[in-house]
């Protein structure tokens, strides 16, 4: 076996890499057929859901497959080979498809148990059947992946905290009440009519919210979903135009977003405008809601200052309020040492703050340039401030209680991350998602002692399951050995009838069938024990050295095992498009 995956997830790297490295459509078709184009690959799969971007494929050599699958992973994401480096896994064998085991059993999932990743399996087999790239090795590796993933859901109680991404987004929304209570009688708008989006509505619609409108881009998908919605009686649905969604988030109390786009569903600005239509307002001399950096909170400016749209962070002037730190915050996160060093110069100019009003912290304007000028020395090294994965703990000043709830489910993010310094808007992203779950903030867990058995199960089944496929496919990789030695051995019979006809040919038709019947079983009898127990040992760990010593031992051509192998694949693929 030579299995090979490469990756990234929300557990190696932060969201915001993640979200840069995140594959459309496109680009994941163009990175499996550049995988299989590529030397060391014979077959590919990529799967890339919300919070993980893995390439598959069947390897001839580790370590140049681990080179070109990495290479390609950088080159196709968009994310340099350099800065994507340091957040990719590598398994290999066993432990690749111990990692899809896992997976495909929601253990490695953000939150665990959640059953979603099995469509999301099912999905990628079938995108690299499609497109070819899946030979017999990742067609048997990801069709026992869904069945272990099947068999932990109904033989475990994993279900139990397995809930889907959508229900711990609500439930996060709802700071710890009941997601029921919280969304009863509420408004809701969910942008995109996808899988996720159309799970989101119908969670939406069981947890009691008085109405649901669908914006799509595509018309027809989101008719059918409010259709089907409203079938249900439980709710009230109806689908607008997308050009709809800034009027409707006006009247909407939550919305949630999961599209396929690559820029922005929603900016700050326009949550801000919708906010404006919600009765949200500013006195004079405020700052507009999303200007606090890092709490939301409108912070009165000094007379005279000037409006904070000159800062090159577009944070509010020498960053006069808590929430910031110029060493943790995300802001700052892939900054050019040009651009930081002209934030620097800014910051030194920058008029300093009143002691009247409300209490802020003030950066020590010493400390603070330090910090700045070590952070462009870093810059000026690696082209670009350092990401750092858990910012710097810092104090927050009250915000109102939220009137708005967002939340954003999308890779990349659908909803701009500004939102969350919006005053009166609360907004779960899936780095926040990501955040909960590193935490362990999930109110969802019945009970720690069950949970845990429950995983331990899962986990004794991934581990039973692997040893079994690895045997199995050890198992099959001797098999075109042994039906090349049984033909080689039929030949032989053949030849050896054949000659005994020109030796005796006065033997009847029935002395002749008795006789190659004969010698028939003889030969399948001195096979049989060696071929049988030649499998056995196959099937073993490092077993893998039989095939060659059989081929050694009986002299067999290696082209004739070889044309075994490729019509036992034939046959596997025909079979593979066949069910999928």
């Amino acid at each position: 076996m030579s299995l090979l995956v490469v990756g990234l997830s929300h557990r190696s790297a932060p969201v915001s890499v993640l979200e840069r490295a995140a594959l459309h459509a496109d680009a994941q078709v163009k990175l499996l057929q550049d995988t299989v184009g590529a030397e060391p690959a014979a077959e590919a799969a990529v799967l890339a859901t919300c919070n993980r971007i893995e390439l598959y494929a069947d390897v001839d050599k580790f370590h140049a497959g681990v080179a070109e699958l990495s290479t390609l992973l950088a080159q196709h994401s968009g994310v340099g080979l350099d800065e994507l480096t340091p957040y990719l896994y590598v398994h290999y064998e066993d432990r690749a498809v111990h990692h899809l085991f896992s997976v495909a059993c929601g253990l490695d999932s953000m939150v665990v148990g959640e059953g979603q990743i099995l469509g999301q399996i099912k999905d990628s087999l079938a995108r690299a059947q499609e497109l070819h790239t899946a030979g017999r090795l990742l067609n048997d590796l990801f069709q026992q992946a869904l069945r272990v993933g099947k068999r932990a859901h109904s033989e475990t109680g994993i279900d139990r905290a397995g809930q889907s991404l959508v229900t711990f987004g609500l439930e996060q929304l709802a700071l710890g009440t009941q997601v029921s209570d919280w969304a009863r009688g509420k408004r809701a708008l969910v942008i995109g009519a996808g899988s996720m989006s159309s799970l989101a509505a119908a969670t939406l619609a069981r947890a009691g919210v008085a109405e649901i409108v669908i914006a799509n881009r595509t018309a027809d998908r989101a008719e059918r979903l409010a259709e089907i919605l409203n079938e249900g009686g439980d709710v009230s649905a109806r689908a607008v135009p997308m050009h709809s969604v800034p009027d409707e988030l006006t009247r909407a109390d939550v919305a949630v977003s999961c599209t396929g786009a690559t820029g922005l569903v929603l900016t700050a600005e326009a949550v801000l405008e919708a906010g404006a239509g919600r009765g949200w307002a500013t006195q004079p001399g405020e700052m507009p809601p999303r200007f606090g950096s890092g709490t939301a909170q409108a912070t009165r400016l000094p007379a005279g200052s000037e409006a904070e749209e000159n800062c090159p962070l577009d944070l509010a002037p020498i960053q006069a309020t808590t929430g910031f730190s110029v060493l943790g915050e995300a802001a700052v996160a892939g900054m050019g040492a040009a651009e930081l060093e002209q934030h620097a110069a800014w910051v030194d100019n920058a008029p300093r703050p009143q002691s009247s009003g409300p209490a802020v912290t003030v950066l020590d304007p010493v400390e603070e340039a330090d910090a700045i000028a070590a952070l462009a020395a870093t810059a000026a090294v690696i082209g670009r401030v350092p990401e750092r994965r858990r910012p710097e703990p810092v104090a927050e000043i009250p915000r109102p209680t939220p009137s708005l709830f967002l939340l954003d489910l999308a890779m990349p993010r659908d909803i701009d991350a500004a939102v969350h310094r919006l005053a009166g808007v609360r907004l779960v992203d899936i780095e926040s998602l990501a955040e909960s779950s590193a935490t362990g903030s999930d109110p969802r867990t019945p009970s720690a002692g069950a949970m845990a058995a429950d995983v331990d199960e899962v986990r004794r089944i991934v581990a039973d399951e692997v040893a079994a496929f690895g045997a199995a496919l050890r198992a099959a990789h001797i098999t075109p050995t042994v039906v090349a030695l049984r033909t080689m051995a039929a030949d032989v019979v053949a030849g050896e009838i054949a000659r005994l006809d020109g030796r005796l040919p006065g033997l009847d038709d029935k002395q002749r069938s008795e006789i190659t019947q004969t010698v028939r079983r003889v030969v399948d009898k001195l096979l049989h024990a060696p071929t049988v127990r030649v499998k056995q040992l196959a099937a073993e760990p490092g077993g893998a050295g039989y095939a060659d010593a059989l081929r050694t031992l009986f002299d067999l051509d290696p082209e004739t095992v070889a044309a075994v192998s490729r019509a036992e694949d034939s046959t596997t693929d025909e079979k593979d498009r066949g069910s999928s």
